[in-house]
């Protein structure tokens, strides 16, 4: 095996380079610590968006509309947001482990990982966009939304081996016949 994982390196005995993939470049094959670096960095970015968008989601739940109503209806509604936050935890983490789970049974090739990738970062912005005015009418649901997204995010990005590694590392191994 080279020293040091590059798309410009060879992989001894064999003519065939490592395949770069998307937000790991080429750093999945050694798996050191710019590969955890990577996975860290991601982690904090993501995880920080998440919590910031939960505190304002916070701040808007304790606001005006829940103000308005009646002590009791207050109580009910309250259980109910949690009810539905912890549904939604659960619900979340698991959609996901098993998305992961469906994943690592047919990896992705590199050219599939970045095909896919660029699909998303194509969609994004149009997306955020067209999310606005649903966002306003499922406000009183946001609570549980998030909690969707937090636990949906915990479990990718707590997993040991995404399967585009995977299936990059089956590409390598067969392109050098093994």
């Amino acid at each position: 095996m080279a020293s040091k994982a590059s798309s410009d390196t060879p992989v001894t005995g064999s003519p065939t380079r490592i395949p770069a993939l998307p937000a790991l470049g080429t750093t999945w094959y050694e798996r050191g610590v710019r590969y955890w670096l990577r996975r860290i960095a991601t982690a904090a970015l993501w995880l920080s968006v998440l919590a910031f968008l939960c505190y304002i989601e916070f701040r808007l739940y304790v606001g005006v509309p829940r103000t308005d109503l009646p002590p009791t209806v207050r109580r009910v509604w309250d259980v109910v947001q949690a009810i539905m936050c912890c549904a939604a935890l659960v619900w979340g983490w698991v959609k996901q482990r098993r998305e992961l789970r469906k994943g690592l049974l047919d990896p992705p090739t590199p050219q599939q990982a970045r095909a896919a990738r660029r699909g998303q970062s194509t969609r994004a912005p149009g997306l955020a966009r067209a999310a606005v005015l649903p966002a306003l009418i499922v406000a009183p649901v946001l609570p549980a939304i998030l909690a969707y997204a937090v636990s949906w995010s915990v479990a990718w990005l707590t997993v040991r081996e995404y399967p585009s590694e995977v299936g990059a590392r089956q590409a390598l191994e067969h392109s050098r016949g093994l």
